[in-house]
C-alpha cells in the first residue's frame, strides 16, 4: 500500500507593490460600471387590467350576437324602458310617474357582470317569492368605468326584458337614481 500524501493547493500570492502600482496606472480616469446598490428584486410589472378588458370584449360580443328586443322601447328621449306584450301603456306611465312605490332595491356597484347576473336574478327571484311588486335596481352610471360608459346598464336592461317575472321597467326618476337605476314592476305572486 503506497502512502500518498495529499497536497493542499497553494494560496494565490498576494500582488506586489510594484504590480498594484501598476495596476493603478493602467486604469487612471477609469469610471467604475457598477454602483454600490444591489437589485434584490427586479419591480413589478404594470398592472394590466385584464379582467376589465375581458369584460369590455364580453360586452361588445354580446352586443354584437343579440339584437335588442323590439319591446326596449326608447320613450321620452333616451330612457329607456320597457312593458311585456299585451299590458296597456298606462302601466309603464303608472310605473315612470312613481304611482308605484319601490318595496325593496339591489345595488350592483362594483360588482362584475356574472356575479351582478347572479345577484339580480336571485333578488328578483326573490322579491317575487315574497310578493313585492315593485322593486329598484342600481345598476350605476358608469362613471368608474372604461371611457365613463356604464358597463353593467346594458346588460341589467337585457337580464331583466328576459325574466318573466318583470311585467316592465323604466328609469328611475332623478331623485331614485335616474340614469344608474331602473324602477322594475314584478308580476303579483301566484297562490299555491
Amino acid at each position: 500500500m503506497s502512502s500518498k500524501k495529499r497536497r493542499h493547493p497553494r494560496a494565490p500570492a498576494l500582488p506586489s507593490e510594484d504590480d498594484i502600482a501598476l495596476f493603478r496606472q493602467a486604469v487612471v480616469g477609469v469610471q467604475p460600471i457598477t454602483t454600490d446598490r444591489v437589485l434584490l428584486e427586479l419591480p413589478p410589472p404594470r398592472a394590466w387590467p385584464a379582467q376589465r378588458e375581458a369584460d369590455d370584449l364580453s360586452v361588445l360580443a354580446e352586443s354584437i350576437r343579440g339584437p335588442l328586443s323590439i319591446d326596449l322601447r326608447l320613450e321620452g328621449g333616451e330612457e329607456p324602458s320597457f312593458l311585456r306584450a299585451g299590458l296597456t301603456r298606462q302601466v309603464l306611465r303608472d310605473l315612470r310617474r312613481g304611482r308605484w312605490v319601490s318595496q325593496g332595491q339591489i345595488d350592483l356597484h362594483g360588482a362584475t357582470r356574472d356575479v351582478a347576473h347572479d345577484l339580480v336574478v336571485e333578488f328578483l327571484h326573490d322579491a317575487h317569492r315574497r310578493g313585492i311588486r315593485c322593486v329598484r335596481v342600481i345598476h350605476g352610471k358608469g362613471l368608474g368605468s372604461p371611457g365613463r360608459e356604464p358597463v353593467l346598464k346594458g346588460l341589467v336592461l337585457r337580464w331583466l326584458m328576459h325574466r318573466p317575472e318583470v311585467l316592465a321597467f323604466c328609469q328611475a326618476r332623478p331623485h331614485e337614481g335616474g340614469a344608474g337605476a331602473l324602477m322594475v314592476l314584478l308580476k303579483p305572486a301566484t297562490r299555491d
